[in-house]
């Protein structure tokens, strides 16, 4: 694998992972989210990952039994989670049904964090390997000289 392959294959999970984070935050923002422009309440979203090849299609009529098995990440969806909504007794509440229940989102907030900071280590762990890549790129560069 060269120096490019591994910087894109990093680059890649970096891009899939901020998505990632994009959509636990906005899952935390909207626990208690009740009413939606789509109507009813906010219902919990997640990441669906692909693996994809890193090369455009003249590398892949160029590849070697070294790199015919190289894949990045990429985003195939965010998708809409099925779960039941919460409902919860209140019957002060605006957007309270005729028996007084309100239906929340079913997320759980400690599960969003622990999500979070398995995203956020993957992002890190992906941003170690460039500094990793770029550092071997520049002993290689001083070796030639």
């Amino acid at each position: 694998m060269d120096f490019m392959s591994a910087l894109d294959i990093s680059a890649s999970g970096m891009k899939a992972q901020r998505t990632y984070m994009n959509v636990i935050s906005m899952n935390l923002a909207n626990v208690k989210t009740t009413r939606t422009p789509e109507g009813g309440a906010y219902r919990r979203k997640s990441v669906a990952f692909a693996a994809t090849p890193i090369y455009n299609p003249f590398d892949k009529a160029m590849e070697d039994a070294e790199t015919r098995e190289l894949k990045g990440v990429t985003v195939r969806g965010v998708v809409t989670d099925k779960r039941p909504m919460k409902r919860v007794m209140e019957p002060g509440h605006p957007d309270a049904d005729k028996d007084g229940y309100v239906n929340y989102p079913d997320i759980n907030v400690v599960e969003e964090m622990a999500n979070m900071i398995t995203t956020m280590r993957s992002y890190e762990a992906n941003v170690q390997a460039i500094q990793d890549t770029k550092a071997m790129f520049n002993k290689a560069l001083q070796i030639g000289r």
